[in-house]
């Protein structure tokens, strides 16, 4: 088993000018001397938003070769800009899921499934999500617990979210 651990939220430092917000390579370069650790991990992320006391994910990544290489690349950087431009509220931050460090790589495998696991728990937060692959949600769904809809859960659907830690 693989036991990730969860780091973050860690905020991205943007640009805000009058047309909205922006990440400039100045402010991937400031997150990076801060967070200079977990440049050379392996393992996957998530990019979104905070605001007030909840947040959105924008985007689920994975990084099999190190974050610092994957997690603002030119490609997810322009996803990341979309996001931004058309949420006017908030601070953009990103988590990391890190893999444990073993002798050898950390197994792809296993940072794959939980990239597609986590693409799934962040579609159900966030129907807008900026992936492209794995976003299809499950045609099925259970009311108050999983992509039940809006509402009050029921006392039993509560309970149960509770037992099975979700």
């Amino acid at each position: 088993m693989v036991n990730f651990s969860v780091r973050g939220p860690f905020i991205v430092p943007s640009y805000k000018g009058k047309g909205g917000r922006t990440i400039t390579q100045q402010g991937v370069k400031r997150f990076w001397d801060k967070h200079s650790e977990y440049a050379g991990r392996r393992g996957c992320y998530v990019f979104g938003i905070r605001a007030g006391k909840g947040g959105s994910p924008a985007y689920v990544g994975m990084a099999t070769k190190a974050f610092k290489k994957e997690v603002f690349a030119p490609h997810k950087l322009s996803r990341y800009q979309e996001f931004l431009a058309d949420d006017a509220k908030g601070t953009p931050v990103v988590f990391l899921l890190v893999a444990p460090t073993k002798k050898g790589a950390p197994n792809a495998s296993q940072i794959e499934a939980l990239e597609k696991f986590m693409i799934q728990v962040a579609v159900a937060r966030n129907p807008h999500l900026l992936n492209v692959q794995g976003t299809r949600s499950a045609e099925w769904s259970v009311a108050g617990v999983i992509r039940g809809g809006a509402g009050k859960p029921s006392k039993a659907a509560a309970k149960f979210r509770k037992f099975m830690a979700l």
